[in-house]
């Protein structure tokens, strides 16, 4: 077929390169298409598509000015300012994974790589608005959020043999019937539909529905047969990672969640699940990490926000107080100052002078200044209501490891209330942190830097039933830290024998595990582990 029933396409090119934008201006044009503007970045963009409805948007993925191809299509999406039944193709230059994989998540309607010819420009624009005209109707009918009706029209549609876009009609009403909660019913469709051909779409939606009616272990047994493949590693590798959250397997979550996020790092919602998984876990450093990739990719995006900052800053505090390590402990201080820099310099106007002053009490007693972190601790008002979750839990923290244990258990109490009133203010992973971190607070009334100090001075002097229970405590709430798992692990054989005591073989196989994957063990504690080691063998005790 010709442009020729598509020439009165109203089209919107974004594209920052005067030489890349006069070039699709004059293939535009070359193939008789008329009615299109042109926004040089992405704020122009939005304003055209707030006056304008259009029919087709090509956008640069490139844009560098601001917002990115990415997160202009995101908050596109968002605000409802391109609908489904809008088409939308992004060009690139650029073919890396990462790129690639971000594009799939967003599901534009084509991906086109610069450079390109003026036959493969129509070729593309012709499918896509083919495929949208033949199925506006359908398009409108989910864009208003009427999926019954959608559904209905895509039966009559399905009736009418040889239709062109049968399994896009499937791939639609699979979505729709999922949307709809009718959960039995889409569990029926996608196996006739997978009867019919392997459709990989078909595979998926599938899964989702065996997720939803609790049939976990089949849903879980067919993800794993998808992670061999690299078209469809990357999904599989996201509903494992749901699925294991839902079981409340936290550990296996974590590790399909970071695969997930190193394939496609702009993720923000995955990355946000993965930073509190690993919060859970006790796995400071990967929660930071997490937090660090949210504010990189958040900058300018419609995720941007003082919290992306202020909880970067507070990962980083947690991960410095579950490391011995100077020189990181040094750094990561730094790097929490340079995103209370951020913060200000993106939002000078925000209302969070309480939220910093809870964050550098942390940053005082995280570097030993105990006074001034409880000066400024002592100043803030308590307030009569929960008015951010992340803020109230940092506060209860500081309580907590300034000594204030009444306060701390006070606010903890009080957040886990307002949570249970307000379903919609956390999800169920904040939850069960929030009740993770009031309980292990209630039972080890020492902050991180004094327990591991008490550990450590009780076993200087030789009281080594205190100083187990020191180390035990210690290694609850930082077992990632390979310094305090030696010490465990030492205070597990020395005592090994006294008092009727018996070698507890699961907890040292914890501390085994964690200095085993440490890779900041100096050369003596190298040393000292291997002595170890070579004690357990000559007690026939056994830890593999």
């Amino acid at each position: 077929m010709s442009v020729q029933p598509f020439i009165n396409t109203k089209i919107l090119i974004v594209e920052e390169q005067p030489l890349a934008l006069s070039h699709m201006k004059r293939s535009l044009e070359q193939l008789d298409f008329r009615n299109l503007k042109f926004a040089e970045h992405a704020q122009a963009a939005i304003e055209h598509c707030r006056i304008d409805k259009f029919d087709l948007v090509i956008c640069s993925f490139d844009l560098t000015k601001r917002q990115d191809g990415y997160q202009l299509y995101e908050e596109l999406k968002s605000k409802r300012l391109v609908r489904n039944a809008t088409s939308f193709i992004f060009v690139s230059a650029e073919t890396s994974g990462e790129l690639v994989h971000s594009v799939i998540e967003l599901q534009p309607d084509d991906f086109l790589v610069k450079p390109f010819t003026i036959k493969e420009l129509r070729s593309r624009i012709e499918r896509v608005l083919k495929r949208k005209q033949s199925l506006k109707k359908i398009y409108t009918f989910i864009d208003d959020g009427n999926d019954s009706k959608a559904v209905r029209f895509i039966d009559a549609e399905l009736d009418k043999r040889g239709h062109t876009h049968s399994p896009i009609l499937l791939k639609l009403k699979g979505e729709a019937l999922l949307r709809l909660g009718r959960v039995k019913d889409a569990k029926q469709f996608y196996k006739s539909a997978l009867n019919v051909q392997k459709f990989t779409w078909a595979k998926i939606g599938l899964i989702e529905a065996l997720i939803a009616n609790n049939e976990d272990a089949l849903a879980q047994r067919m993800l794993k047969t998808m992670l061999e493949r690299s078209e469809t590693r990357l999904i599989a590798l996201d509903l494992l990672g749901r699925l294991e959250i839902k079981l409340s397997q936290f550990e296996t979550a974590q590790g399909f969640l970071s695969e997930a996020s190193k394939i496609a790092p702009r993720n923000i919602d995955r990355q946000k699940s993965l930073s509190r998984i690993a919060l859970i876990n006790h796995d400071y450093e990967r929660s930071y990490h997490a937090q660090k990739d949210i504010a990189q990719y958040a900058k300018h995006s419609i995720h941007d926000n003082p919290e992306i900052y202020l909880n970067t800053v507070r990962a980083g505090i947690d991960f410095a107080l579950s490391t011995d390590q100077t020189e990181q402990i040094s750094r990561i201080t730094r790097q929490t100052q340079q995103y209370l820099g951020e913060l200000k310099k993106q939002f000078p106007n925000a209302d969070n002078q309480a939220q910093i002053d809870v964050l550098n009490a942390r940053i005082h007693y995280l570097k030993d200044e105990s006074r001034n972190a409880r000066k400024l601790i002592e100043q803030l008002e308590d307030e009569p209501s929960i008015r951010s979750v992340d803020a109230s839990l940092d506060k209860a923290k500081a309580y907590h490891e300034l000594g204030f244990h009444h306060k701390a258990q006070e606010l903890f109490a009080q957040i886990v209330a307002h949570c249970e009133r307000h379903d919609n203010v956390s999800d169920p992973i904040t939850m069960h942190y929030i009740q993770q971190q009031q309980s292990e607070r209630r039972d080890i009334t020492m902050g991180p830097k004094e327990l591991n100090n008490h550990a450590v001075n009780q076993f200087n002097r030789g009281h080594l039933d205190m100083a187990l229970e020191a180390f035990s405590q210690a290694f609850r709430i930082m077992p990632k830290n390979a310094s305090i798992a030696l010490n465990l692990l030492q205070c597990l054989l020395d005592n090994t024998g006294k008092n009727g005591q018996t070698f507890n073989s699961a907890l040292a196989k914890k501390c085994i595990s964690t200095l085993n994957s440490s890779s900041t063990l100096e050369p003596e504690q190298i040393t000292r582990l291997d002595k170890l080691i070579a004690q357990l063998k000559e007690m026939g005790l056994s830890v593999d």
